[in-house]
């Protein structure tokens, strides 16, 4: 084979092109590294937008009737609906709406706000319509605040924390065990009868004295003020201080007759550990957001917070998300590792020395490629692409090791080492392509999944294909220039080399133990077939006959145990932390056992 001046043979004759292309390689990935998000699932749009209208001490019927039905009768108008779901509970109406996949987000939500205002038979009762588009937090780890008896001194230690993560970079803090609290205020019978009032007049004269009103605007242009009343009491104190009766120079405060405070609302959830007070604040990271970057800020605050906060005063962090991410990262480097170990191995058995080194070599430069093309099309860091890197990991070295193989064994019959390399590469182009393109064809199927689940799915056929291309530039432009080199620098075998008597036990191997093998299947095809057939059948017979059974999902052991206990009305703390303390023991006893 003569030498040729087209790509294939410049990057195989020039000493430079093929170190500067793998170096260019190299840096794209590190360049993508540094800017890929790191988290649980891949970025997927959620086409959901939800309505929802409080209307307080109505029975579900009055929602139904009153809300749901004819929100619903306007709402089913809108462009692009796919599917629209209501729930009609005590006191609230919710409805949630499926739009297809494509549709322009800002535009449903537009048109949704748009149809909800236009609507004008709520009851009068009910509260503005609250209209929000689905979106999506990944967990990244669990805070437990357990202190003070004093729920007072609880919540305004869990408020600050929250600030201070938000303040950090963290993109969203969900609080439980929080109670909602509300101004509860107690008019006696016998004092409403005394100022001459009712009940819905001292509600009246509240709602008007407790309220911020804008009053307009004071000056022209520049020097134009916008003015507003704020009135709108916060507190049992302020509220106390309101006039329920006002004539000429008297006056009765609303303190004066009823008893303020400040409480939970009924029906809020409370948590509780080892029979003190707890709150649970959920780290969450939005769809930019980064979960390992998450992960460290959250380090740094508990390394800062802990050792100012009093004795009385416990944090634990559990459920952390982000451990799954830095396994499965772990686990894709040891993989890499050993199988860069393994590929070196193995490859000697056949190969020189030089070739198995150059062939493994394309493994790290194809995944740092990989990995600027993922970044190029948007991806991120993910379960799922992990999962597609690792399964890529034996894609790899395929079309380096057929380039590799035969041009070192043309370089072994007397040819060139110029002409080996880059006949090597001319030879395999077609088969390899063809053999790229086979495995990119069957992946490509994933791509037009639908759904949530096509979205999530996307990233398995996008880092294989990513693979796939990134190993034909190496095997093909940067792996010959490395053959020649390696040819030119290779030396004469010893007959009593460690190489030699590996290339003797491949040759033992090939022509007395194989080649009579593949001659008597070729002799005796139709049991050769018959055999095939055989296995094929016993494989479907497995199936059929339920010995092999099938699980869309597997459902491995979960490492963490969730409980939940409802006590009746009624019962006592004491009994409350027995069965806690109980709880523990068995939970213990079972985990040594």
């Amino acid at each position: 084979m003569r030498h040729r001046s087209d790509l294939l043979g410049t990057f195989a004759h020039h000493p430079v092109a093929a170190n500067l292309l793998m170096l260019i390689m190299l840096l794209a990935g590190v360049f993508a590294l540094d800017r890929l998000n790191v988290q649980f699932f891949p970025n997927f749009q959620l086409d959901f937008i939800s309505v929802r209208v409080v209307w307080t001490g109505a029975s579900a019927e009055d929602i139904e009737d009153g809300i749901t039905i004819p929100l619903e009768q306007r709402l089913k108008n809108l462009d692009n609906l796919k599917k629209m779901t209501s729930t009609s509970a005590l006191g609230v109406a919710s409805i949630t709406l499926e739009f297809r996949e494509g549709s322009d987000p800002l535009l449903a939500l537009d048109q949704t706000r748009r149809l909800v205002d236009e609507f004008r038979n709520l009851p009068s009762e009910a509260e503005k319509p609250e209209i929000s588009q689905a979106m999506r937090y990944e967990n990244v780890a669990r805070l437990l605040v357990t202190g003070p008896e004093d729920p007072g001194e609880l919540r305004e230690l869990v408020r600050r924390f929250e600030s201070e993560l938000l303040a950090r970079g963290i993109d969203k803090v969900d609080i439980a065990g929080l109670p909602e609290q509300e101004i509860a205020i107690e008019i006696p019978s016998a004092e409403l009868e005394r100022l001459g009032l009712s009940l819905d007049q001292i509600g009246q004269r509240v709602a008007a004295l407790s309220k911020d009103q804008p009053a307009g605007v004071m000056g022209e242009n520049d020097g134009a003020r916008e003015l507003r009343s704020l009135n709108q009491q916060r507190d049992a104190f302020g509220f106390a201080r309101l006039s329920t009766v006002t004539e000429g120079s008297s006056r009765i405060d609303l303190g004066a007759v009823a008893e303020i405070e400040r409480r939970p609302r009924d029906g809020e959830t409370t948590l509780w550990v080892a029979g003190k007070p707890a709150v649970e604040l959920s780290l969450r990271r939005a769809e930019n957001g980064d979960s390992l970057k998450a992960a460290t800020i959250l380090e740094q605050w508990l390394a800062e917070t802990e050792p100012t906060l009093p004795p009385q005063i416990q944090l634990q962090v559990y459920d952390e998300s982000w451990q799954l991410i830095k396994e499965r990262i772990m686990l894709l480097v040891i993989n890499g590792a050993g199988g860069l170990f393994l590929v070196v191995l193995i490859l000697y058995l056949f190969l020189t020395g030089r070739v198995s080194w150059w062939v493994a070599v394309g493994i790290p430069v194809s995944f740092m490629a990989t990995l600027f093309i993922l970044y190029l099309a948007g991806g991120s860091i993910n379960m799922i692409s992990l999962f597609a890197l690792i399964m890529a990991l034996g894609i790899i070295v395929d079309d380096a090791i057929v380039v590799g193989e035969d041009a070192l064994a043309h370089h072994q019959m007397g040819e060139d080492p110029l002409l080996a390399a880059e006949g090597g590469a001319r030879r395999m182009l077609a088969p390899v392509l063809a053999s790229s393109l086979t495995t990119i064809a069957a992946f490509l199927p994933l791509m037009l999944v639908g759904g949530i689940i096509g979205n999530i799915l996307f990233a398995i056929p996008l880092v294989i294909v990513s693979v796939i291309l990134a190993s034909v530039v190496e095997s093909f432009f940067v792996l010959p220039g490395h053959l020649r080199h390696s040819f030119l620098h290779m030396h004469r075998v010893r007959p009593d080399s460690l190489r030699a008597r590996l290339d003797r036990g491949f040759v033992y191997l090939r022509d007395r133990l194989f080649r009579p093998l593949a001659t008597l299947a070729l002799e005796y095809r139709g049991t050769t077939v018959s055999a095939a057939l055989a296995l094929l059948i016993i494989a479907f017979g497995l199936l059929a006959g339920g010995r092999l059974n099938f699980v869309f999902f597997p459902a491995p052991e979960a490492q963490i145990l969730y409980a939940n206990a409802n006590f009746a009305a009624g019962t006592s703390r004491t009994e409350v932390d027995r069965f806690l303390h109980h709880l523990e023991q068995t939970l213990e006893s079972t985990e040594r056992e």
